[in-house]
């Protein structure tokens, strides 16, 4: 079975994938660019994640299966109000979908992910996993010990849009480590700083002693 998306050639998809969507539907996802156009004025943080974040920070393009755009938990209202008249918000937790409305006004946790699209027969255009925060920083979904300004988690690309700092998002990645976190792994080390790469390799050891990732890390230098 093959796909097309709107920002890249055909590719095939794998069983998983088959099996994903044929329960939850296709995914078209927005460019951080077409989501900026979308979050005009938006009065609250908004970041993006995942893979989009490592294309930014690499320039290396990559396949895209969805677009993950983060805000705070509590800038829900704000999200609903600012996209609600544009995207059906869906609240996702753990797989579990809920349309949003006025007699469900709110995700059914915290921590959410909020899954956007037109309408029934559209795809999927938007994921926003909700972020936690404590006294209005920002903390780790992963690591609630790991409370940080917002300034000093992410950066603001040249395009104006604020992404995950690299060595945080590889830090997610390596939960799964999939083929393609250890090709964002690759890309990305050469070109990260001295302290990002002394805190990833720090923060794996800590959270998966076993990791893979440091014997990789060890020989990339």
């Amino acid at each position: 079975m093959t796909r097309r998306t709107p920002h890249g050639p055909s590719w095939q998809l794998s069983d998983e994938d088959i099996e994903f969507y044929d329960v939850y539907g296709d995914w078209d996802p927005l460019t951080p660019a077409e989501v900026a156009v979308h979050m005009e004025g938006f009065p609250r943080p908004w970041w993006i994640v995942g893979g989009y974040a490592m294309e930014a920070f690499t320039g290396v393009p990559r396949f895209h299966e969805d677009l993950d755009l983060v805000i705070f938990t509590s800038d829900f209202p704000h999200l609903r109000a600012q996209l609600g008249g544009t995207f059906h918000l869906w609240s996702n937790t753990g797989g579990t979908l809920r349309f949003i409305d006025d007699e469900h006004p709110e995700p059914d946790r915290p921590l959410s992910q909020i899954w956007m699209r037109e309408n029934a027969r559209s795809p999927w255009r938007v994921d926003c996993p909700l972020n936690p925060e404590v006294d209005g920083r920002w903390q780790s979904k992963r690591d609630e010990s790991h409370v940080a300004d917002l300034d000093d988690v992410t950066w603001v690309a040249d395009d104006g849009i604020r992404y995950l700092n690299p060595e945080v998002a590889l830090l997610y990645k390596a939960r799964q480590a999939r083929d393609k976190d250890l090709v964002d792994l690759d890309n990305a080390w050469p070109l990260m700083s001295d302290q990002q790469q002394d805190w990833l390799r720090a923060n794996i050891h800590r959270l998966h002693p076993d990791h893979a990732w440091l014997d990789r890390m060890a020989r990339h230098g």
